[in-house]
């Protein structure tokens, strides 16, 4: 009989299993995903947005003033959350130890990919910079997370988090409320779709938006204004442009 070679790979009737350990940032992410799903009571709503005035003003930036004056639209969403943030404490806030926190500073986290993780740095200040200024500093950041360069500090301090898969696809999702914000917002992919107006089916584009809570800090009735002030932003894109 010829001498059996331990190859490493556990068999078991699924098959072979090979078992991987997680980098640091994947066992991070492990326990920061349980401790949310096992300590915040969380809950959800969904709002559709209409994105054509926001994908129609874009356009025109681009026609008027040329692509490099255009910001993505994570970027504009990002703005959107940060001025909706200022006029909703309770959203930009926490649950703690048994009481509230409520931040001066509206900073905005967003999950960007890094390698076969994510990362979350935060835009510091978001209701005071630009959509433009936003998507200034995303775009090095997101070059930064693909070669592991972020720095902690660029990784601290958020208030809130908005988390993007409409690029891959992805209509809605429920992502954790991360343990020290009080929500994160889910964004979909914005899809063209018939629309009905005065009447007539007309073409139209979509997206939506999913508000995750703590529900210890941030109630129904505060959720839905604030999440109704983030898609008003976006229909009504003056606010949100460069002017």
């Amino acid at each position: 009989m010829e001498p059996q070679i331990d190859t490493g790979v556990a068999r078991t009737a699924k098959g072979g299993v090979t078992t991987l350990e997680p980098s640091r940032a994947e066992r991070l992410i492990a326990r920061r995903a349980a401790e949310s799903r096992a300590t915040v009571p969380g809950f959800e709503l969904t709002m559709v947005v209409d994105t054509s005035p926001i994908l129609a003003a874009r356009g025109d930036l681009r026609a008027t003033t040329g692509p490099e004056s255009v910001p993505s639209l994570t970027a504009v969403i990002i703005k959107a959350c940060g001025l909706a943030l200022r006029e909703h404490p309770r959203a930009n806030a926490s649950y703690r130890d048994g009481h509230f926190e409520l931040y001066s500073r509206v900073n905005v986290g967003v999950a960007i990919a890094a390698g076969d993780s994510f990362i979350v740095p935060a835009i510091t200040e978001a209701d005071t910079k630009t959509a433009l200024a936003i998507d200034a500093e995303l775009r090095p950041l997101a070059a930064r997370a693909s070669a592991g360069t972020i720095t902690p500090p660029e990784l601290a301090g958020a208030t809130f988090t908005v988390y993007n898969l409409g690029m891959l696809g992805v209509s809605t999702f429920s992502p954790p409320v991360v343990p020290s914000q009080a929500a994160i917002l889910a964004v979909g992919a914005s899809r063209a779709v018939p629309v009905l107006r005065d009447g007539d089916i007309v073409p139209g584009n979509e997206m939506s938006l999913t508000l995750a809570c703590d529900h210890r800090i941030l109630y129904g009735a505060h959720a839905a204004m604030f999440l109704a002030r983030i898609r008003a932003l976006i229909e009504l894109p003056q606010e949100l442009l460069p002017r």
